[in-house]
């Protein structure tokens, strides 16, 4: 089983009657390095460790305009959107969501007991003048290593057997493998049997 976090920004808030008592700069606002709608994703596979990095290139949707952040970036000089090529997670949101990630990425239970599922997390930013709302997802996946996949057709073909599957969620291809995402445990025999009930195609190994 393979382990990946989603990481998305549910909320920017500010407590403006404690910025403008309490910060040097009164009207700071909003958080200019994270917006409401940004997911970013985290791996730990082969050569990539975005944990490592502290989020640095996790950044893979927002919709914010490229430039934009900058443009809006106050204080501390010239603040860049979080999670974008070689920019880390602000220190303030790694510090509070970092163990989450951490403990998903190792395919632990994030938060047994608080909350309904227990591969999700709902956490904030240290800042109390403007905390940033985060949802943090475990999210499960296992690796198919197919043979005979040469094209979209086959892509396609392969994709929706699998998604046939009880519990699959979604499937993705990458050059060596094909990663099923799951809701709950599948048996590696349902998804071998509907790859390769597909059209002429051997699962070699799952992972």
């Amino acid at each position: 089983m393979l382990h990946k976090v989603r990481v998305t920004v549910l909320e920017r808030m500010l407590n403006a009657d404690l910025q403008r008592k309490y910060c040097a700069d009164p009207e700071s606002g909003k958080c200019p390095c994270c917006h409401e709608g940004d997911e970013f994703i985290f791996e730990r596979c082969g050569d990539r460790d975005d944990f490592w990095h502290c989020g640095a290139g996790t950044l893979v949707r927002t919709d914010v305009k490229s430039g934009q952040s900058e443009r809006m970036a106050g204080g501390f000089g010239g603040v860049t959107h979080a999670g974008s090529k070689g920019v880390p997670f602000c220190s303030e949101a790694w510090d509070a969501v970092s163990r989450y990630i951490y403990t998903a990425l190792q395919g632990g239970s994030i938060m047994h007991g608080w909350m309904r599922d227990e591969r999700v997390m709902i956490a904030c930013c240290n800042d109390g003048t403007r905390p940033v709302i985060f949802r943090i997802e475990r999210l499960d996946c296992r690796a198919l290593y197919i043979e005979g996949i040469r094209c979209d057709g086959c892509r396609e073909r392969v994709r929706k057997a699998l998604m046939a599957v009880p519990g699959v969620t979604d499937v993705k291809f990458r050059p060596e493998f094909t990663e099923a995402y799951l809701d709950r445990e599948v048996p590696d025999e349902a998804l071998r049997q509907a790859a390769e009930g597909a059209g002429g195609y051997k699962v070699a190994r799952i992972d």
